[in-house]
C-alpha cells in the first residue's frame, strides 16, 4: 500500500460514538476512521461490552489477512482452538488467519481495539474441537 492510496484522519473521542449494529448484538463499536483513510484495507475499531454474555460468539474464523484484539478495559474469556485464554487489559492477541476460536465470557467493563484487514472481514461458523467452559470462573473486575 502507497502513500497515495491512502489518506490522514485524527479522530477525536467526540468525533465517533459506540453504534449498535456490528458484527455482535452484545457489543457496541465505535469506527476510528481507519477503514475509509485505508481505502477497505484495514478497518480499526474499539468494541466495548453491551450486556452481560449469554451464550457468547459460538465457534467461528474470521476471513482476514490480519487480525489483533487489545485488551483496553476489563477481560474476557477465549477458547482458541482448544486453549483456554484469558486476555486481560494490556494483553494483545494476535488471531492468525483461520484460528476456530469462541468468545464465552467477558467482564461488564470490557473493552478492547481491535485491527483487522481487510476492512470488511466475514465470520464463519464452524465446529468446535472441543467443548467450552462455563462463564464466570473469574469474578468481574
Amino acid at each position: 500500500m502507497d502513500a497515495s492510496e491512502t489518506s490522514f484522519t485524527h479522530i477525536k473521542p467526540m468525533d465517533t460514538e459506540f453504534t449498535e449494529g456490528g458484527l455482535r448484538d452484545f457489543f457496541v463499536y465505535r469506527d476510528l476512521g481507519i477503514a475509509k483513510a485505508t481505502g477497505g484495507k484495514v478497518v480499526a475499531q474499539l468494541v466495548r461490552a453491551n450486556r452481560a454474555p449469554e451464550a457468547g460468539t459460538g465457534w467461528h474464523v474470521h476471513e482476514a489477512d490480519f487480525h489483533i484484539v487489545y485488551m483496553l478495559k476489563g477481560w474476557a474469556r477465549f477458547m482458541y482452538e482448544d486453549q483456554e485464554t484469558l486476555v486481560s487489559a494490556g494483553d494483545c492477541v494476535h488471531q492468525r488467519p483461520g484460528i476456530r476460536h469462541f468468545l464465552f465470557d467477558y467482564s461488564l467493563d470490557m473493552e478492547y481495539l481491535e485491527v483487522v484487514g481487510p476492512a470488511q472481514f466475514t465470520s464463519i461458523g464452524v465446529s468446535g474441537p472441543c467443548a467450552v467452559p462455563s462463564p464466570g470462573k473469574w469474578k468481574q473486575s
